[in-house]
């Protein structure tokens, strides 16, 4: 449990810590944020604000975990495993498309930077890559970082995949969650403070998987996941790391996060999903996510097949400002809704607990 805290502790403090050194570099350097010109007016006295904030995010994750083992040295099976370094491959895999994506935008002064090919060509790359390398490793007993069936709160017996079915599950899977969290990512701390609520539900899911764990005994409900105790030191280091972010990015934000680190964060949720089985219970836990993606879907599919727009603007929170709601009355709303969906998640899995284990 110690090293739980110290892994969200040093996410917290380098995250808090880095943030406002990394405002005055981009600020010198000018590398200010575009805003789009059909976005809500209220957002253009956003322009210049320093972007790119997600490096300090995928930065204090990774450093955060990193540290944490410097605490488990000469633990007996407690180093660095494939799990949690698969995991955060992804997100510094996708972290990097979402770079590229901000320093195009900012080296033209323009509002989008890679064109939509370049952008799943890079999430393809990085998502079938994860997807391939997590069908290996296997450890003692066998257990891999992945498994080719489809899983909510643990693997679905009939709904096998077999690896090509599993593989290309989960690059959609990993595409949809980065693309989901990069267009929640329109108001201040919004994105952050979801993705944070997201990880804390799987810092305790995975430490949950750890103390019931099949490796260690074989009981009614034990949960066969490869590293889980690692993969609660990746979702903590998370934790803290947005929590030091937000700190910064909080209305009225004094750096933005940019797709790095919205693609980045999409990633982490995506590769612990993946990693502890629960893929589907993602949904849920992520359903404020879930939801902006929608509006967004049927804003498009609605306008080309009638000319008329469902919501006031795509995505969904653009559509509460201009209805009239402050930002910050959006932002806290939307805080709330996904609080509620955590709530409900982590209900869900431990309901799947109790109904093996008759308790």
């Amino acid at each position: 449990m110690k090293s739980v805290l110290i892994a969200a502790a040093f996410g917290l403090i380098i995250s808090i810590l880095c943030t406002p050194v990394a405002v005055r570099v981009f600020r010198r350097r000018g590398f200010g944020q575009e805003i789009r010109d059909d976005g809500p007016e209220s957002h253009l006295s956003k322009k210049g604000t320093p972007t790119m904030g997600g490096t300090v995010i995928v930065g204090a994750t990774v450093g955060g975990y990193l540290l944490s083992h410097l605490f488990l040295i000469g633990q007996p099976n407690r180093g660095v495993t494939a799990s949690g370094l698969l995991v955060l491959f992804l997100m510094v895999g996708l972290g990097t498309v979402g770079f590229l994506d901000d320093y195009l935008k900012i080296r033209f002064r323009r509002s989008l930077g890679l064109n939509k090919t370049s952008k799943l060509v890079g999430q393809l790359v990085i998502g079938v890559a994860f997807a391939v390398l997590a069908l290996n490793f296997p450890d003692e007993a066998g257990v891999r970082p992945a498994s080719e069936f489809v899983s909510f709160v643990r693997d679905i017996g009939p709904l096998f995949l077999g690896s090509v079915g599993f593989v290309i599950l989960a690059y959609l899977f990993i595409a949809g969650f980065s693309n989901a969290v990069n267009l929640t990512d329109g108001l201040d701390g919004l994105a952050a403070g979801c993705s944070a609520m997201v990880c804390g539900a799987y810092t305790v899911i995975s430490f949950w998987q750890f103390t019931h764990d099949c490796s260690s005994a074989l009981v009614d409900g034990c949960y066969q996941v490869r590293d889980p105790l690692d993969i609660t030191l990746v979702a903590a280091a998370g934790l803290g790391a947005c929590l030091g972010f937000l700190w910064w990015n909080t209305s009225p934000a004094r750096i933005f996060m940019g797709d790095t680190g919205s693609l980045a964060l999409g990633g982490l949720l995506a590769g612990l999903a993946v990693v502890t089985r629960t893929e589907l219970l993602l949904i849920v836990l992520g359903g404020l996510f879930v939801a902006v993606t929608l509006s967004v879907v049927i804003q498009v599919a609605f306008f080309r097949a009638t000319r008329r727009r469902v919501f006031r603007m795509a995505p969904l929170h653009h559509h509460f400002e201009l209805a009239g709601w402050a930002e910050n009355t959006v932002i806290v709303r939307f805080w709330l809704v996904t609080g509620m969906a955590v709530a409900f998640g982590l209900g869900l899995f431990y309901a799947d607990w109790l109904s093996i284990t008759g308790l």
